[in-house]
């Protein structure tokens, strides 16, 4: 098992969001920077600034409580068999965000992994060594990531996968691996994607991806580094 990499830092994941340092992954708490705020409308849902609209709500919706949404797919979202399985949307994940310096990414794919509301959390110590939580929209995401993918290479795969389920909702937590060329023998960058997931009976759409780098305060222990269960 290679050694885990030095990082200051999914994040795919999307996110992992990379900031401005190259060994760091995207998203990963700085100091510097705040958080975005979420924005809290007054049926209690929390606000996005991505462009995704859920349908109108009727009556019986709009008295399910805050926090209900009537619809889970972005607006004129095509239909994709592939995301009919956990492996097809996980594997969209990773293979969205990761790609050569100066690639263009496929963000409206992206987008349509996550629900309307989808959100991308990292959580971590910053650089000043505080533990921080960043919370960000898909287009957070893409518009802190999207400078620094046009400089450096930045591929994000799974090593491991342990799975729940129950009905239509699923927990992954999802090992990754991070590397600035998809051929470098060791990765610059390890960690944990926890990643909720709900279907609507043809699909699977990302709730929540939340991330955290490995750390020497943090290590990823051995039952996160073998097979997929």
């Amino acid at each position: 098992m290679k050694q885990p990499a030095q990082a200051s830092l999914l994040c795919v994941l999307m996110m992992g969001a990379m900031l401005g340092n190259s060994a760091a992954r995207a998203g990963e708490p700085d100091a510097a920077a705040p958080a975005p705020a979420l924005v809290v409308s007054a049926n209690g849902n929390a606000g996005t600034s991505a462009s995704w609209a859920a349908a109108p709500a009727t009556a019986a919706q709009a008295g399910a409580g805050p926090g209900i949404e009537p619809a889970l797919q972005p607006a004129q979202a095509a239909p994709d068999a592939r995301l009919a399985s956990l492996d097809g949307i996980l594997s969209a994940l990773y293979a969205t965000i990761s790609g050569a310096a100066g690639e263009a990414r496929d963000w409206e794919r992206l987008r349509s992994l996550f629900t309307h509301e989808g959100r991308m959390v990292v959580h971590g110590p910053n650089k000043a060594g505080d533990i921080t939580t960043r919370v960000l929209s898909v287009s957070d995401y893409i518009s802190r990531v999207t400078p620094l993918f046009a400089r450096e290479g930045f591929y994000e795969s799974e090593l491991t996968r342990t799975t729940e389920t129950f009905g239509q909702i699923a927990h992954v937590f999802s090992t990754y691996e991070a590397r600035h060329a998809a051929d470098d023998a060791k990765p610059f960058l390890r960690g944990v994607n926890s990643i909720q997931l709900v279907n609507d009976g043809q699909r699977w759409w990302i709730l929540s991806l939340v991330w955290q780098a490995e750390s020497e305060q943090a290590p990823l222990p051995e039952r996160y580094l073998k097979g997929k269960h």
